[in-house]
């Protein structure tokens, strides 16, 4: 009888997180940023349907790197569990570290099942608060760990450049023009260090804005809009041209 294969738990733990490190590189990279107003959410794609960026509940948006069908499993279940709480309990109740929580627990338990493989999703939740101070924003990795971020975060394709590149330009009260024009310089910087243009129509752009005076806070940037903006982003204008529709 031959002797079975064998492969101690660290490396099978390895080759998992590499499998799935890799497969989320393959896609296109996001960024997450504060701003004077809110938090911004810009990532380049060019899909008008399937969308990256996505409203959970009232103030708590919701990002996402990697296989589509995978992380939209996992909104879809994030609104399930908003949805549940706030009805059960109180809106208030509803908070994005508690989103976190639930998503970092399914993460995890799949990561370290060796019944599937492991998701190839990286995630960004985030909650606008009364004031930038209150703002929150936790990244998620494919093994389910919970990263509390502030001022900018990257996740997918090239995430690390672009990371440094953002921490070195970040900083408190941008409007909301220029936090857009420094994540698409961003985003637009290959791993060679060129850059490339990204046209708007390529852009999905979503935005918390706590000045809205509804409960709903998220809302989505496009057309004449995002195209006003990159430009007074470009000139030093404001952003009073954004849109006010709610997704």
């Amino acid at each position: 009888m031959s002797t079975p294969f064998y492969v101690s738990p660290q490396q099978a733990m390895a080759d998992r997180a590499e499998y799935a490190r890799k497969g989320i590189a393959r896609g296109r990279s996001l960024v997450v940023l504060q701003f004077a107003d809110g938090i911004v959410f810009v990532g380049e794609n060019p899909s008008r349907a399937l969308h990256k960026f996505s409203e959970i509940y009232d103030r708590i948006g919701f990002a996402a790197a990697g296989k589509y069908n995978e992380y939209e499993n996992l909104r879809i279940g994030g609104v399930r569990y908003a949805d549940l709480r706030g009805y059960t309990y109180d809106r208030g109740d509803v908070t994005a570290r508690g989103l976190a929580n639930v998503y970092a627990q399914t993460l995890g338990t799949i990561f370290s099942s060796a019944a599937e493989k492991p998701y190839e999703v990286e995630l960004v939740v985030a909650e606008v608060g009364e004031t930038p101070e209150g703002d929150q924003i936790y990244r998620l990795p494919h093994d389910g760990s919970i990263v509390d971020e502030h001022g900018s975060v990257a996740v997918g394709g090239n995430a690390e450049q672009i990371s440094s590149y953002l921490d070195q330009r970040h900083r408190e009260g941008m409007t909301l023009a220029e936090a857009l024009k420094l994540a698409v310089q961003a985003l637009s910087r290959d791993t060679n260090g060129s850059e490339r243009e990204i046209p708007a129509e390529r852009l999905e752009v979503a935005v918390l804005d706590r000045t809205r005076p509804q409960k709903r806070k998220f809302k989505r940037i496009s057309g004449r809009q995002l195209s006003r903006l990159l430009g007074a982003g470009a000139a030093g204008g404001d952003e009073e041209e954004a849109s006010e529709d709610a997704e």
